[in-house]
């Protein structure tokens, strides 16, 4: 099964996007700021990393760039209520390989899961 790390603060936002995850065949692990996701991926050994880029501690783009420098090489799509004028620039020369806006468009972010791994 394919197992994803969410990395999402909020709760609503969390358990909404988990369960529609788990519905569509997903194994899902969380962490809650970026210093869980950066202990997250050797730990839990995701097939991919959704990131929120608007966490406490440090946020998205530094834990995407703090995964990479560990020699992380899986998928990482970023996701943000934010979606100003560069973001998804600045998000993919972080290191994710796609981006996504919040609210999350469940449809068009499977398409995007599937397309990073395919088979899934």
């Amino acid at each position: 099964m394919t197992r994803i790390l969410l990395v999402e603060d909020n709760e609503l936002n969390r358990d909404m996007l988990s369960r529609r995850l788990l519905r569509a065949g997903f194994e899902v692990t969380f962490a809650h700021d970026g210093q869980e996701a950066v202990d997250g991926v050797p730990k839990d050994a995701p097939d991919l990393v959704l990131m929120d880029l608007g966490l406490p501690d440090f946020d998205g783009w530094e834990a995407t760039r703090r995964i990479r420098a560990a020699g992380w090489t899986g998928p990482v799509i970023a996701l943000t209520a934010h979606a100003m004028s560069g973001e998804r620039e600045r998000a993919l020369e972080a290191g994710c390989d796609d981006f996504d806006t919040k609210p999350v468009d469940i449809n068009r972010l499977l398409e995007k899961i599937r397309a990073l791994l395919p088979g899934a």
